[in-house]
């Protein structure tokens, strides 16, 4: 849908500004009419560049949420309304796309939309679980504390995800490495001893001779097998995205001797974790 500038006398004279995602000029005077704001001005938004380039879209990162939660919580606990605490958060965020989602979910709420329903809308950036201690907290009158355990527990996900990624850092590179080295020797350095071998004119023993083939293959059909490997990656991430595709897959990382036992660690951990922060939430 379209976004509209707005500007408008709000109920006790001030002078509010803001933007509007509405299907035409008509619905947005009549959202804003409803809100209780007069002499409003409205003009379209031009559009963005990101939206004929998406893949030039800002994108929201866990850490944006993690300090989103936390200030949110702030501002509740500090006794500010819902609606201007989520003005004043799309205000001062930096990243342009989280702010216009901000900007739609305080449009959402003041339209007379809970705050569950409001985020509900954007599964990419707050997932089930934040959803439904949110959920809780608006039932229960505690949204303040739920937002900051919520921003703990992203928090400490985060550091644990860190974590694990620098763990496994070093045997990725040396796999990315020894995949480089064999590489170059198959293409670049066992030809040149190829031509030394043809020109002394002896048999060569069978494992250097396995090595020259090799080469010779991998040279004459080097941009056929980087084919077959993305094909390979691409079916892969294909069967990876259906239920019977990943379970069996992350059976058999699980069953892995290196990575598999880091995984189960970090799994049980993120579980706890979860059930800890949900149970103190008064989740059921």
């Amino acid at each position: 849908m379209p976004i509209f500038l707005w500007e408008g006398e709000a109920r006790k004279g001030e002078i509010k500004k803001g933007e509007l995602e509405a299907t035409d000029e008509t619905a947005a005077r009549n959202i804003l009419r409803h809100q209780g704001y007069r002499s409003v001005v409205i003009k379209r938004k031009p559009k963005d560049v990101s939206e004929y380039f998406p893949f030039l879209k800002q994108k929201v990162k866990e850490k944006n949420v993690v300090v989103f939660a936390r200030v949110f919580a702030t501002m509740i606990n500090a006794g500010l309304p819902l609606i201007q605490c989520l003005e004043l958060l799309a205000s001062q965020e930096e990243n342009k796309t989280f702010a216009k989602m901000i900007t739609a979910i305080k449009d959402d709420v003041a339209g007379g939309a809970t705050l569950t329903d409001a985020f509900k809308k954007y599964p990419e950036v707050f997932d089930e679980l934040f959803v439904n201690l949110v959920a809780a907290g608006e039932s229960g009158g505690i949204l303040d504390v739920i937002l900051g355990r919520l921003s703990n527990y992203m928090e400490k996900a985060m550091k644990l995800k860190a974590r694990v990624k620098g763990a496994m850092t070093y045997p990725i590179s040396v796999l990315v490495i020894s995949i480089g080295v064999v590489a170059v020797l198959l293409l670049k350095v066992i030809p040149v001893f190829q031509s030394m071998f043809e020109g002394m004119g002896s048999t060569l023993p069978a494992p250097t001779q396995f090595l020259v083939n090799a080469s010779q293959f991998t040279k004459h059909y080097f941009l056929y097998m980087v084919g077959v490997v993305v094909f390979i990656g691409y079916a892969f991430k294909r069967f990876y995205k259906t239920e019977k595709g990943r379970l069996l897959c992350d059976d058999l990382i699980l069953k892995a001797p290196v990575f598999g036992p880091l995984l189960k660690k970090v799994a049980v951990a993120k579980f706890t974790r979860t059930m800890s922060t949900m149970m103190a939430s008064g989740v059921p």
